[in-house]
């Protein structure tokens, strides 16, 4: 494959109340948008809603934990048949909100915890399954390449996203550095701008211990709330463009 046949896309978790969202808006081609439970509210969805659609990016269902104290980041031991209702909860809610505004829902990521917790907790990733199965819709499911998550919703016919990391620090096993640990968010645009193109280009990445890792990624994600999160978004596209490669939800 040449450099301009190679296409990526950048997404960002935004409505969390936190951050640039306008300003992210203009440089990602995806928003994972947060669906009240562990950041946002109505007004606030809808605002970033509507400023997605009228920018041509995808809007994605960030679902989370019930847990706004912790902001969606601490591990919660649900009932699987709870986390199942919870989740088709926020994505209809989501949903009906980005109609409202002409956009529909096309994918799910989840946030957090449960986006770590499902990479390898067989309970809660069938229980994430579960309510993208029973709201009987095409939606993708984004998360880490290799986990279990992704392997469990295809086998069910369910699309998956595979997803890297433009700021997180990466553990040599591909998961990531948990953010209470040293490593675990970078902060140097630079840096982050190589990192991605090396990611997208060559599928590699190398963990905080130094060992290189073949990545196979579909999208990267931006965090809105990481010190210089607008800069280092620029930078990326800026760097992606220089490369050849090409912007674009997939």
């Amino acid at each position: 494959m040449t450099r301009s046949e190679i296409i990526i896309d950048l997404n960002a978790d935004l409505g969390e109340g936190v951050g640039d969202d306008e300003a992210m808006i203009g440089v990602v081609t995806s928003a994972n948008v947060a669906c009240g439970f562990h950041a946002g509210d109505p007004h606030e969805l809808l605002a970033t809603c509507r400023a997605a659609a009228a920018a041509g990016v995808r809007i994605g269902a960030q679902v989370s934990y019930p847990d706004r104290e912790g902001f969606g980041r601490r591990f919660m031991d649900i009932e699987p048949a709870r986390l199942t209702a919870d989740i088709i909860y926020q994505i209809g809610a989501l949903q009906a909100i980005a109609r409202s505004v002409g956009a529909d829902v096309e994918y799910v990521k989840p946030h957090g915890a449960l986006y770590n917790s499902i990479v390898a907790h067989e309970n809660q990733a069938d229980a994430v399954i579960d309510a993208i199965v029973e709201l009987g819709v095409d939606l993708p499911l984004m998360g880490l390449p290799g986990s279990l998550s992704l392997r469990r919703a295809e086998c069910r016919g369910v699309r998956v996203i595979a997803e890297a990391f433009a700021d997180r620090g990466y553990r040599p096993d591909g998961t990531l550095v948990p953010r209470s640990e040293q490593g675990a968010v970078l902060t140097d645009t630079d840096e982050i701008a190589r990192r991605v193109v090396s990611m997208v280009e060559h599928h590699e990445i190398r963990a905080v211990d130094g060992t290189v890792m073949r990545i196979e990624a579909e999208s990267v994600c931006l965090h809105g709330d990481t010190p210089g999160a607008v800069e280092h978004a620029r930078a990326v596209r800026n760097a992606l463009a220089a490369a050849g490669i090409g912007l674009a939800a997939r």
